[in-house]
């Protein structure tokens, strides 16, 4: 099984940006920790990150092709993009949204998500785990599909 991870805009930045909100793991940690998570699993992983949210629709659209779901931290793009939202509606996948800060507990903007009632489940506020719990969850999910269908 393969998981598709979308990391959005400003997510290299991690580790350097706001280290108060978003901890001092960087982008390399997180994916280390996610592929250390998926061995365990048995599960592949597919892995973008980009500023452009043009290359995000792609990678979901090409890339829902060989996954079975996806992990998706759409970063700013969770309270602006409904192109995100179509595109992941569009291909039919399961996927859990994600954040590392609680967004419910920032400016109010942050509150609201174009992608949550889409998603299989959000996870949010726990910083690099909020990916692990993501992963664990959208396994579970799919394995549970599999089975039961």
């Amino acid at each position: 099984m393969k998981i598709g991870v979308l990391h959005g805009p400003n997510l290299q930045l991690l580790g350097r940006r706001e280290p108060e909100v978003y901890g001092t793991d960087t982008l390399d940690d997180v994916d280390r920790a996610l592929g250390e998570l998926a061995d365990e699993l048995g599960v592949e992983l597919e892995t973008l990150q980009s500023n452009h949210e043009g290359a995000l629709l792609d990678f979901v659209d090409e890339a829902s092709t060989r996954v079975a779901g996806f992990l998706v931290n759409p970063g700013a793009l969770t309270h602006t993009s409904v192109a995100l939202r179509d595109a992941l509606a569009g291909v039919d996948r399961p996927f859990v949204e994600l954040h590392l800060s609680n967004t419910q507990a920032r400016e109010d903007f942050r509150r609201h998500s174009w992608l949550a009632e889409l998603a299989v489940g959000v996870v949010y506020g726990f910083g690099v785990d909020s990916y692990l719990l993501g992963l664990r969850g959208l396994v579970g999910h799919l394995t549970r599909d599999r089975t039961e269908g």
